[in-house]
């Protein structure tokens, strides 16, 4: 009579595989990703989402119209228009993930297109009053290129401390100042009827925060430079095409 005999492994006899140590290819464990480096990375993510509409509204403007010469006014409906397909785009993503219905989406990303809209229009037309040295100065932001005072708006947002000393400018100003008319300043319309520069209040605050918003100018496309002329200031500019 033949017998069959069957062998049994206690846990501690069962081969590595079936315990639980497999490891992939290469030989080394997955190592999940601390709470630390996941909040970084979404952190970043949320800034650069973020600061891209800003980019493309300002800085995209600035390249359509030193690039292409489109105009003031061209340029920055082209831009506008780009930032607003931006917005929607994001509403869109959004409802979609967390599983909004057809008509909620379409709700949200219309929505987040009139804000962008609204946004570029209080931009052009409203300066607050702590954001300006004087009376004057603000009647004067309406004088300002479009992508300028657009630019100056964003800014604003960043450092509500800001403050514009200078916009435009006429040569009696600088009779008053004791000092010779510059015929090529940008504080003086421009041939497009608009002014293409601003002293920034540089006295009093923090250098970095100077910094920072000089680099912030910079990085939008208009070009800065600090300078002492009556007194200390940052003057930001955006250069005429050609």
């Amino acid at each position: 009579m033949n017998t069959i005999r069957v062998e049994y492994h206690g846990p501690s006899e069962l081969p590595a595989e079936t315990k639980g140590d497999r490891k992939p290819p290469g030989g080394k464990k997955p190592r999940p990703r601390s709470l630390p480096v996941r909040l970084v990375r979404w952190t970043l993510l949320a800034v650069l989402l973020a600061v891209l509409p800003f980019f493309l509204l300002i800085r995209g403007g600035v390249f359509a119209y030193h690039a292409w010469g489109l105009g003031a006014w061209p340029s920055l409906m082209l831009s506008a228009a780009a930032t607003i397909l931006l917005l929607a785009l994001y509403a869109w993503g959004v409802s979609r993930r967390i599983g909004a219905g057809k008509g909620l989406r379409k709700l949200l990303t219309r929505v987040a297109a009139a804000l962008a809209a609204a946004y570029v229009a209080w931009s052009l037309v409203f300066i607050a009053g702590a954001n300006v040295k004087s009376d004057e100065v603000r009647a004067e932001y309406a004088s300002l290129h479009p992508l300028l005072r657009i630019g100056a708006s964003a800014v604003f947002l960043a450092d509500p401390g800001a403050v514009i000393t200078d916009a435009g400018r006429t040569p009696d100003f600088y009779r008053r100042m004791g000092l010779s008319a510059n015929e090529t300043s940008l504080h003086f319309r421009q041939d497009d009827g608009f002014v293409h520069a601003l002293d920034l209040r540089t006295i009093g605050r923090a250098e970095w925060r100077n910094q920072a918003v000089a680099l912030a100018f910079r990085a939008m496309g208009f070009h800065t430079l600090r300078h002492v002329g009556t007194a200390d200031h940052l003057h930001v500019s955006l250069r005429t095409p050609g």
